[in-house]
């Protein structure tokens, strides 16, 4: 062998054959990485179907819920109706216990027996009342008076709840708990106008985080202090749960109180016990609202 051979022909046969296995690996890697695009890019398709399909059946589940929540309610309500037209067939030697709202108002002798709704004879007070609420508003205003301004088309809610419901029902949500609170807040502050330290107001909501935008909502709404807060206050109670609740409002009324009790839009089920009392106030929300409000209380 001359030493001209090694550059010609020793060291390309060395070489050429490396050089191509490292492109015949370079190619069958980039294949392989042709097929896992493929594979992720179908997986990822079908993740986004199931989020759509999976977001839209909730939306039609709370939905449901939302419908069934008001049908329920409706029901009850006419059970509620027909028992009470059946008591006018009552025995007059049968003691039947009275609420609260059977007996005129202490400072309103002129009111009607007969009436329909116990706040009718009340009705002009009563509308003066949430004109005022639609003012200007007083933020100095003593407390349990409504010291923030309510929309004209939430008065007319109002005054509807009053004086077409009884003081007793169900009302659209308003969109926010914010603004279903400062619309309690306007119900308490009516309502304390008429029986003052009688009254007592009940808020049932199911997380702590729903019951503090309830305090701080009323409380700013009404100048309270931190004190008319609490499960043993003597102004306005806060409860998780239902039955701690609806034992609360039975001891009120066997004391001559008067409960009022305001249900979170949240809460998608009204306990029958709840609708035997005389001043209910629940919020129906409808699935969006729901949805979002479920974000809001379990962030990502």
């Amino acid at each position: 062998m001359t030493p001209r051979e090694v550059p010609t022909t020793h060291i390309p046969q060395a070489a050429g054959p490396g050089a191509d296995v490292l492109l015949a690996e370079l190619l069958e890697r980039r294949q392989q990485l042709l097929v896992e695009i493929s594979t992720l890019e179908h997986r990822r398709d079908r993740l986004q179907q199931d989020i759509s399909c999976h977001f839209a059946g909730s939306c039609d589940e709370l939905s449901r819920r939302v419908q069934g929540f008001q049908e329920y309610l409706v029901g009850a309500l006419q059970e509620l109706s027909d028992r009470a037209q059946a008591l006018e067939l009552t025995p007059q030697n049968v003691m039947v216990q009275p609420s609260p709202l059977d007996h005129p108002n202490p400072t309103d002798p002129s009111q009607d027996m007969g009436s329909t709704s116990p706040f009718l004879a009340d009705q002009s007070f009563i509308e003066e009342m949430i004109r005022g609420f639609q003012g200007t508003p007083d933020f100095y205003a003593p407390p349990w008076q409504l010291r923030r301004h309510l929309e004209a088309s939430h008065g007319e809610l109002l005054a509807n709840w009053l004086v077409q419901q009884q003081g007793r029902g169900a009302q659209n949500s308003l969109g926010s708990r914010s603004h279903n609170v400062l619309l309690g807040a306007a119900a308490i502050a009516v309502l304390t106008e008429l029986y003052g330290d009688q009254l007592q107001t009940l808020v049932l909501a199911s997380t702590p985080e729903r019951l503090g935008q309830w305090r701080r909502g009323l409380q700013d709404s009404l100048g309270l202090r931190r004190e008319d807060f609490g499960p043993t206050a003597n102004g306005i109670s806060l409860f998780e749960r239902p039955d701690a609740l609806i034992e609360r409002a039975d001891r009120l009324e066997s004391q001559d109180r008067l409960p009022f009790i305001l249900i979170d839009a949240a809460e998608q089920v009204v306990d029958i016990p709840i609708l035997q009392f005389p001043l209910w106030l629940a919020f129906a929300a409808d699935s969006q609202e729901l949805a979002m409000d479920d974000l809001d209380s379990n962030p990502l």
